[in-house]
């Protein structure tokens, strides 16, 4: 990780779970983290506990609505403007509703398409963009995917959510082929969590708070740490490897 200190990344949602413990990582690692998400107090809160650490790095906040494209070209100007430009973004941010195919609201299925692959894409062609005028050809580009991203399991409420991982994954290789293409020496991976302690579930069933406290029942989840190390163990990879894809489960998930 040693080349990647004082250098900048993105990570989105990064104000609780799993994209709350990347930026602390980072900035651990002495990167200058750029963090978005809409409440921002929680990462003010977060880069002020960086800091009292003695960390090497630093955690910029930035408020952002990932649903809203004029507030993301804002978050991509400003980023320009006071550091430069982005060299390693990390598509954190998504969200779920448990909303059926067959009875759901069709503004939780937009919300989920918003967030989890609209955001994510656009996020990614600002940073490309932003790499390319800078002449930063050894740039990374990670995208928090799912197990989901990769089967479809017998879970009515996960359907839709599923559906918008499955394009995570397409997006994933997809970014890869246009890199080669460009002859870009840029790295796309995706990484695939199973089931990790966040607030994901309780988001998931606002309403029905015990649904959400079962699903930690079934199993020993993973920790929003053990996403985190996955990260930087892709970012460690020298320049020349492409990890692809990142499959990390709990031991006894059985989907």
């Amino acid at each position: 990780m040693e080349r990647w200190r004082g250098r900048v990344a993105l990570v989105t949602g990064a104000s609780v779970g799993i994209g709350a413990a990347i930026a602390r990582e980072l900035v651990r690692l002495g990167m200058k983290v750029m963090g978005c998400a809409r409440d921002v107090e929680k990462i003010q809160k977060l880069a002020a506990e960086c800091q009292s650490a003695g960390f090497s790095g630093v955690l910029v906040p930035f408020k952002c609505d990932l649903t809203k494209e004029e507030e993301i070209l804002s978050m991509f100007a400003a980023i320009k403007a006071q550091h430069q430009g982005v060299d390693v973004c990390i598509n954190n941010a998504g969200l779920g509703h448990a909303d059926h195919l067959l009875s759901g609201r069709t503004s939780g299925w937009r919300n989920m398409l918003d967030v989890n692959v609209l955001a994510l894409t656009i996020c990614t062609r600002e940073t490309y963009q932003s790499m390319k005028e800078r002449n930063v050809d050894d740039g990374h580009i990670i995208h928090l995917n799912s197990v989901c991203g990769h089967r479809v399991v017998a879970f009515p409420d996960l359907n839709f959510y599923t559906a918008t991982k499955h394009a995570v994954t397409a997006l994933t290789e997809g970014l890869r082929q246009e890199l080669r293409l460009a002859k870009s020496h840029i790295r796309a991976t995706s990484i695939s969590p199973g089931l990790v302690v966040t607030d994901f579930p309780s988001r998931l069933y606002v309403n029905e708070p015990q649904k959400a406290e079962d699903l930690y029942n079934l199993y020993t989840p993973l920790a929003a740490q053990d996403v985190a190390d996955a990260v930087t163990y892709v970012l460690s990879a020298p320049p020349h490897v492409q990890i692809g894809e990142v499959l990390i489960q709990p031991v006894e998930e059985f989907w």
